[in-house]
């Protein structure tokens, strides 16, 4: 007995000591402080050997995903739910040894039941004096202490490794490899240049003022928002407001921070510096925006907590009929304690499914909620749209043929990396043109290519790009022009010496896949919007060309979220698909947010959905695993109830104990793992090969 008496003093004060360790460390301030030697080679043991067992797919997209091409780092929740899993399993397994051949030891489990019992103690104190209800954790604090008072030692030690197994799990289908976004907005140059009594001075990017006249030479990112003074550019801005071509920019135009100037030479008067502009103001939001998902319970939680009072109930009932094992054995029959585990191993299957199909779910919540949404919003550009355009047309003029226009075009492009380029020799190529070398050409970054062919000059560029080279474009070009820019194509004129040849149209390439998708959500009743920052003509058009119900077009970021709360104001549930800095604040209102691998960084780090090969058709197929997936959580319930029903049935005909419960509890967990697990045995999904691109 002295014996029994010392390691539970021990037991009790090391617990007390590690206790206040733990909370200690979880309380830090200074968030730099490296974690325990110890605690860290757990972690990555966990991270390297036992998490693979959950998908060993996703773990590899996730390192593909990351820059460093890592693991990403685990969450402080997934690293309690490891340290619980691993300090439960060392109790597990002196149970079941004390069981097996000590019954009388059984007693040096306490100490760390204890221990590992604060969590629930905890979280029933919160649920009882603030929550102001009865939730899972008060049933958990109950009937963990009931059975350590009547010395039901291993039933307690079961029932605290079981619930570690299932935190492990839950924490597992949880959001992972969410960073701090405000750095993706921290594209800036260290210094700058302004124009000051008439001399350019390089300053801190710091000190960069509202009013101040800075100075961004071609290549530059432009550190402020503001209207141009003098000059002008080609800018790309396709990250901030979606436009798929470069923007030309001259005197008086607006340009934004963290844009970038392909070409040219401006001199911009600042209106908006630091964290005013609007790069910046996307950031703020993201980081101080209370995400809603990330305090969202998921279904299982929400229906373990709502078992918690009838379960309760039924317990005080039993003990006059049954006695404390009878009363155990109902509460302990719970079939919420069932769903912690199966329920998050079938969402975890589900997950590994999707990445053999090159879909990561880093959300498993957000497959819970997808048989929900009755609305897809897409971004335009990089989501339905390829990069690289296709020609359309070739307009000739000043008698000049189709092909001798295309060769020369692709002649003076070949050597250039941009889709335009590409798409203009790809179209040559097609024609089987043979294209001559081109000499002494130059190129204008954003706006044309000039250079020598056959001895006479050519020039390849925009509409501003001929009237700098002084070539008069007769009105008939201006017309087609005009026309190509309405039906939302874009135009490449080729010269020939000083006279105007002709035009090369291209119009952008729709994603093959994209059309079929949205006629299977139209057909499932599900309304399609398509929002972009790019102009109204052209995101009108490609609306009508795949069958989407709604468009918007010249939408900036902070209004792409303002149409998301809107319709969740309508009682809409809303996936919103998009691959930009410009998506990043609509992504993350969404229900339910879906990006594409290769999109910007900020984009990967608030979907909850990534399309690793950049296949809309997978998203149909998403859907349809979703559906899936809900029956499988009704299949689970219905298999975690029926053991529930017989132990209390059992309690009060036949007296069950505590340990038939036991019995009945694996019983409907073995049959419950079998139904999560079984996805993971098809070898291939039941997918139509249809919605295959």
């Amino acid at each position: 007995m002295f014996i029994e008496v010392c390691v539970i003093s021990f037991g009790l004060h090391g617990g007390s000591v590690l206790y206040k360790k733990l909370k200690n460390r979880m309380n830090r301030k200074d968030k730099e402080t490296e974690p325990g030697v110890l605690d860290a080679a757990y972690q990555k043991f966990v991270q390297e050997k036992i998490d693979p067992f959950f998908g060993d797919m996703r773990e590899q997209q996730l390192q593909e995903l990351s820059a460093t091409g890592e693991l990403p780092e685990v969450s402080e929740e997934e690293k309690q739910a490891n340290r619980h899993l691993g300090i439960s399993g060392l109790n597990m397994c002196v149970a079941c040894v004390c069981k097996l051949f000590y019954p009388g030891r059984l007693v040096v489990t306490i100490p760390l039941s204890l221990f590992l019992s604060l969590r629930h103690y905890k979280n029933a104190y919160r649920s009882i004096f603030r929550e102001q209800r009865i939730s899972i954790a008060v049933s958990d604090s109950l009937l963990i202490t009931w059975a350590l008072l009547a010395n039901y030692l291993f039933a307690a030690a079961l029932g605290i490794f079981l619930f570690a197994v299932s935190l492990k799990l839950l924490s597992k289908t949880k959001e992972i490899s969410q960073k701090k976004l405000i750095s993706v907005f921290s594209r800036h140059p260290r210094s700058v240049w302004i124009l000051s009594e008439e001399v350019e001075t390089e300053i801190p990017f710091e000190k960069l003022q509202a009013g101040d006249i800075f100075v961004v030479n071609a290549g530059g990112i432009i550190p402020a928002d503001g209207v141009i003074a003098e000059g002008m550019g080609s800018v790309d801005q396709r990250s901030l407001t979606g436009e798929s071509r470069p923007a030309e920019k001259g005197t008086g135009e607006q340009v934004f921070a963290s844009t970038v100037l392909l070409s040219g030479r401006i001199y911009v008067r600042a209106e908006r510096a630091g964290q005013e502009t609007v790069a910046a103001r996307i950031g703020e939001i993201l980081n101080r925006t209370v995400d809603y998902k990330t305090s969202l319970e998921s279904k299982t939680e929400q229906i373990v907590d709502r078992s918690a009072v009838p379960m309760l109930i039924l317990s005080g009932l039993a003990y006059p009929a049954a006695g404390t094992s009878g009363a155990l054995a109902v509460l302990s029959s719970n079939p919420g304690y069932n769903m912690r585990v199966v329920s998050p191993l079938s969402t975890l299957n589900r997950i590994d499914l999707l990445s053999r199909n090159s879909i990561l779910v880093k959300d498993g919540r957000a497959l819970e909620r997808l048989p929900k949404v009755d609305t897809v919003i897409f971004d335009k550009t990089g989501t339905l749209t390829l990069e690289q355009p296709c020609v359309s047309r070739v307009h000739s003029c000043n008698g000049f043929s189709e092909d001798t226009l295309l060769t020369y075009a692709a002649a003076a492009e070949h050597r250039q990396t941009h889709p335009i380029a590409k798409a203009i020799v790809s179209a040559a190529e097609e024609r089987k043109l043979k294209l001559p070398d081109i000499e002494d050409n130059f190129y204008e970054i954003g706006y044309g290519i000039r250079g020598t062919l056959d001895d006479q000059m050519v020039r390849v560029g925009s509409e501003r790009f001929m009237e700098m080279e002084n070539i008069t474009i007769p009105n008939i070009a201006r017309a087609i022009q005009e026309t190509s820019v309405m039906q939302g194509n874009s135009i490449v004129m080729i010269a020939v010496e000083d006279k105007l040849a002709g035009a090369v149209e291209l119009h952008p390439t729709v994603k093959t896949e994209a059309k079929e998708v949205v006629a299977q959500f139209r057909h499932l009743g599900i309304s399609t919007y398509i929002i972009s920052g790019d102009h109204e003509n052209p995101t009108q058009i490609l609306a009508q060309e795949l069958g989407i119900d709604h468009c918007h077009a010249g939408i900036l970021p902070e209004q792409k979220a303002e149409i998301v709360r809107q319709l969740q104001k309508d009682g809409r549930k809303v996936c919103f698909v998009g691959d930009g800095i410009n998506d990043a604040l609509a992504l993350k209102e969404a229900d339910v947010s879906v990006s594409l691998r290769g999109a910007a960084n900020v984009a990967v780090d608030t979907a909850q959905i990534i399309l690793m090969d950049g296949n809309m058709a997978n998203l149909a197929y998403l859907f349809d695993v979703s559906r899936d997936f809900e029956s499988d959580q009704k299949r689970n319930l219905i298999t975690t109830a029926i053991p529930s029903v017989i132990c209390i049935g059992g309690v009060f005909l036949f007296h069950f104990g505590i340990y038939t419960s036991i019995l009945l509890f694996y019983s409907g967990l073995s049959v419950g793992t079998w139904f999560a697990t079984r996805p993971l045995k098809r070898t291939e999904p039941d997918r139509p090969p249809d919605w295959r691109a």
